[in-house]
This record gives structure tokens, sequence and C-alpha cells, in this order.
């Protein structure tokens, strides 16, 4: 069937693994000083890695919500699938806790692109704002010191809907082809998951 979903289960080890390869390179490319959590799991992995890298570097994680095709209390049945909604931000403050700092957003996949792209535009308005209360004199130089980059454990080849700033730091820790990734936390019954996981990869053995 030519329009037959292809289904891909991914192990709680996976992604360690995914993440413990490419954190070298981003600690030598970027060494973030926050970690923006959309995907909650990989920004904690990644943390204790990144702090072997960099010497127990302290790195903070905060927590954006986001959705864009779960349902969410007060969405309409035309948002979900096309309109990436808030449910959790960083707070009144979230200028000033990005200003001048190397910001990396964590996500699971990235699938239209859609999430980072929203994500990135909304946490650049914040920073924007913070520099409003500085003197004009300064905002050049904290402009330039804020930096934003992107890491996704999966990024699915295809045609994306949205970009990113040209030159945005961008780490994958796996390309995929496009299929409906079956992610651990998501599993109810954890050993059926691995299970099919276990087949999977039989599948390109």
């Amino acid at each position: 069937m030519a329009n037959e979903i292809k289904y891909w289960h991914v192990t709680y080890n996976d992604i360690h693994n995914l993440i413990r390869e490419v954190t070298p390179k981003i600690a030598a490319e970027f060494n973030p000083d926050l970690l923006i959590a959309i995907g909650f799991f990989p920004a904690r992995v990644m943390r204790t890695f990144l702090r072997q890298e960099t010497t127990n570097k302290t790195l903070q994680i905060q927590a954006i919500g986001l959705s864009l095709y779960e349902p969410v209390d007060g969405a309409t049945a035309e948002q979900i699938g096309n309109e990436v909604i808030r449910t959790q931000w960083l707070g009144p403050n979230a200028g000033k806790l990005l200003l001048g700092k190397r910001n990396l957003i964590v996500d699971e996949v990235d699938d239209t692109r859609k999430t980072l792209h929203y994500a990135l535009s909304e946490l650049q308005k914040d920073v924007e704002e913070e520099l409003l209360s500085y003197p004009e004199a300064e905002r050049q130089n904290l402009r330039a010191a804020t930096k934003f980059g992107i890491f996704v454990v999966h990024n699915k080849l295809k045609p994306k809907l949205a970009e990113l700033p040209p030159g945005t730091p961008y780490f994958a820790g796996e390309e995929v082809e496009d299929v409906w990734l079956n992610y651990p936390w998501e599993a109810t019954d954890i050993e059926e998951h691995d299970r099919r996981a276990a087949l999977d990869r039989g599948k390109v053995a």
C-alpha cells in the first residue's frame, strides 16, 4: 500500500546513546549555558553528558510546553496539527533568563519544524523585549552575546513547513525517514514497546 504508515519504536537506550554520541560536537561547537526543554527526557540526559564534556559546568534546564498534535484544553479541531499552542513558558522574566547566554532548545523530533520555529521565534521576542530595558548603546553587544541553537534526537528527512534563521546551530542525533516515531515515554507497556523496537531493528539489520 503506497500510503501505509511506517512505525519505528525507539528505546530509552537508543536515545541515551544517540545523545552521548553527539554531545562532544555540541560542547565543542556551541557549548550551551542553558538548556530549554521541549523534550524533557532528552534534555536531562544531555545535561549529564554536557557536564562531563565541560568539566562539570553548571547547566540549568528550563522547560517550555508546546503542543501541535496533542489535544489541549480550549483548542479547536482546526488548531490541532496546524497551530502550535503554548501550554507552558519561562515566566514573566523569560528575556532576562536568556539574555547573554548560549541557549540550546532540545526536542525529540524535527518533523514539520513548526514547533521549533515557534519556540525559537517566541524566545527571540522575549530577548528583544528584555533588551528594551537596557540603554541603546548596550543592546547590540547583549544581542550578539545571546545565542540560540537546536538539538533534536531525530530529524525526519522530509520537506519542512517552517525554516530556522540562517546560521542557527543545528544538531541531530539521527536522521530518519518520514516514519511514525514511537517513543518509550509514550508506552504503557515498556516490555512490549522494547520487543517491537527489536523487531523494527531486525527489519534493517
